[in-house]
């Protein structure tokens, strides 16, 4: 049997890592400032979460959600105490699409309304819904399409004042800062009109933090810049540093009932054991201040390669827009300097290392960005 072939794949196969560093099966030393997408938010192999890890797996790895699981109350202790949001409920699954599903659906139940506001670039997944409202017509099959979900342009209030004032508006969709769009920050004036339509429509401000949220941006969820309360926030990727899981937390206005969401193997205990080791990594490390500091510190030399065109984000989520005629740099720096970055069509270079990245590291990549500059 082959392997269904959708990935472009690079010729490397790694086999190690430690930290902010992943070594080949041939040796070779790499720089890792993309995480696989954002996911490795403590590190690689980060010495309490394998052991936390293991010592779960010693005692029982899986049970469903028919039993009492006390690993998912302290996860939901920890969580609501750092990113502020102590009063919301937890739900718990394992991906970051799983969770926009289960948050627009959420949505829906709440205010029995269909209609979805989404913004243009954005991407939430690939799942029914999830993928319904993301802007990328290429992985929307037939069967996920539907005419329940309005596509906006990007921070128009005026557009967005518009489509309330024209429709039954269930819920608004949008992440605080657009990773596969080109890193591309929401104004927090824009996200406080958001939050003004929605109380005034009784519809659901669901802030998908998949990406852009756990620390990532130098506050726990990106939208407090903004200084609001979504009602429903959207997680995965760095929330488990490798391990599948994802979840929403819910505002204390909306009520559950039983059955109206379910998951087979979302809370299970290594699950749980992972979330609550990244959690206690990033309180213990100061790593949220870590990436508040060190992505202003990279975000501000950026600025000064006059060969850049734009440099966008927060904290440790930076995008590096580039002209057309240096499409080589990402690969350049992959395979003449050995570190990875990310990209989001058609000219911009991601990176979103751990959220433990040090500035020996980040200067670095400085050093072999400006080199792969002054040769392009």
């Amino acid at each position: 049997m082959n392997l269904f072939d959708v990935y472009p794949i690079n010729p490397i196969n790694i086999v190690k890592g430690m930290g902010s560093l992943v070594y080949d099966d041939k040796g070779t030393e790499y720089l890792d400032l993309y995480g696989g997408h954002a996911v490795i938010s403590i590190g690689h192999t980060n010495p309490h979460y394998v052991k936390r890890l293991e010592d779960q797996l010693h005692k029982i790895g899986f049970y469903s959600n028919s039993i009492e699981i006390p690993l998912q109350k302290q996860l939901a202790e920890k969580l609501g105490k750092i990113s502020g949001k102590e009063d919301y409920q937890l739900f718990l699954c394992n991906s970051g699409a799983e969770a926009n599903e289960n948050a627009l659906k959420l949505a829906s139940f709440y205010n029995g309304k269909k209609k979805v506001i989404a913004f243009r670039k954005s991407f939430h997944g690939r799942t029914s819904l999830a993928v319904a409202v993301t802007d990328n017509p290429k992985i929307v099959a037939p069967v996920n399409e539907t005419h329940n979900v309005i596509f906006l342009p990007w921070a128009d209030e005026t557009a967005l004042e518009k489509t309330f004032a024209e429709h039954e508006i269930s819920s608004v969709i949008i992440e605080g800062i657009q990773g596969v769009g080109g890193i591309q920050v929401a104004p927090v004036s824009f996200l406080q009109k958001i939050r003004s339509l929605c109380d005034g429509h009784n519809a659901v401000y669901i802030a998908d933090s998949v990406q852009c949220g756990y620390g990532r941006t130098g506050k726990f969820f990106s939208h407090d810049f903004a200084e609001i309360n979504a009602d429903i926030y959207s997680m995965a990727k760095g929330m488990g540093n490798g391990f599948p899981i994802g979840g929403i937390i819910i505002s204390p206005k909306i009520q559950a009932t039983y059955g109206m969401l379910g998951t087979t193997f979302g809370g299970n205990h290594l699950a749980c054991a992972a979330g609550l080791a990244v959690l206690e990594v990033m309180e213990q490390d100061n790593l949220i201040q870590n990436a508040a500091d060190l992505g202003s510190y990279l975000i501000e030399e950026l600025k000064k390669f006059n060969k850049i065109t734009e440099v966008r984000g927060r904290g440790l989520m930076i995008g590096i827009e580039l002209p057309a005629e240096l499409s080589n740099v990402k690969k350049d720096l992959l395979f003449k300097h050995q570190i990875f970055t990310g990209e989001a069509k058609p000219n911009v270079v991601r990176l979103l290392p751990a959220l433990n990245l040090t500035k020996t590291y980040a200067d670095r990549f400085l050093e072999a960005l400006d080199k792969t500059l002054a040769s392009s």
